[in-house]
């Protein structure tokens, strides 16, 4: 969360200007609440005092340029007596908040009925705690500022409301040791996140699977794969090694896919087997 030049908390987060989606949709919020203050006759520094924010981040709300927190509504809703109708923009404002690749992505997994998953280099995001994804976004270079980590860090704990969804999907996941291995964020994150890939794996419509680093034979080394189903029978597809890492949803191609996902997960060791072998590591961090 950053702050604005005159000490006040920052109201909010870019819009991305190439999100032609979320532009529009925060051209009418803008519009809008400069109409209800406008209306109750209260300019806009006042209006920035009132909700405890600087005149220069109302501006921007107002025109547009920046996506209110829900807060900032919350307060805007009290100040301006709107009976709750500026507030129930928040609605609006979850849709366009985070990156329209994460949108598009989150979308997807909401529709899926089957969700198979193989990572190589760290845990597949739907898996992630607070903490460790934190810490990855932290080695991003350039860096994020603090503003954008907390931005992209909201949308991918968003996605994990998909282990809330009743009845929830089939999810598969088959993980590289090294990804169990590897210290991201220090011993207490690593801990923490294996703790979590416990309790997860043991949800009734989850499978989890460890691919050791000794096996002879492995079908994955083109990189990651996701394969997601849907209830029309249609599917999408993606892998770092296949069809230039574009998402596909060809039957033909995806047949591809879910065949190299499909010995990857007969080559790892079985969800009993990867269940022991979380415990084990945890008794070694």
């Amino acid at each position: 969360m950053s702050v604005d030049s005159d000490g006040t908390e920052d109201a909010g987060w870019d819009v991305d200007p190439e999100d032609e989606q979320g532009v529009a949709v925060l051209a009418a919020l803008g519009r809008q609440l400069r109409a209800w203050r406008e209306e109750a006759g209260i300019r806009a520094a006042d209006f920035g005092t009132a909700v405890g924010y600087g005149e220069d981040l109302v501006r921007k709300v107002e025109a547009g340029k920046r996506i209110p927190r829900p807060e900032y509504l919350d307060k805007a809703d009290e100040v301006l007596r709107a009976g709750g109708r500026i507030a129930a923009m928040k609605a609006d404002m979850e849709q366009v908040r985070y990156p329209k690749k994460v949108r598009d992505l989150a979308k997807l997994e909401a529709r899926a009925v089957e969700i198979g998953a193989y990572g190589s280099h760290n845990i597949h995001g739907l898996l992630q705690t607070p903490e460790y994804a934190a810490a990855l976004f932290r080695m991003r270079r350039p860096a994020y500022s603090q503003d954008e980590l907390d931005h992209v860090l909201a949308a991918r704990m968003a996605r994990r409301s998909i282990f809330e969804r009743t009845p929830g999907p089939t999810l598969t996941f088959v993980q590289e040791e090294v990804t169990l291995r590897r210290r991201i964020g220090g011993t207490m994150v690593l801990r923490a996140q294996l703790e979590h890939l416990l309790q997860v794996s043991q949800l009734p419509n989850v499978e989890f699977q460890v691919m050791p680093t000794d096996v002879e034979e492995h079908a994955g080394m083109g990189g990651r794969i996701q394969v997601l189903k849907f209830e029309d029978g249609t599917a999408v597809g993606r892998s770092d090694g296949a069809f230039h890492g574009r998402p596909v949803s060809d039957p033909k191609q995806l047949r591809i896919l879910e065949l190299r996902y499909g010995i990857i997960r007969a080559q790892a060791l079985t969800p009993r087997e990867s269940l022991a072998f979380i415990e084990e590591l945890l008794g070694e961090t």
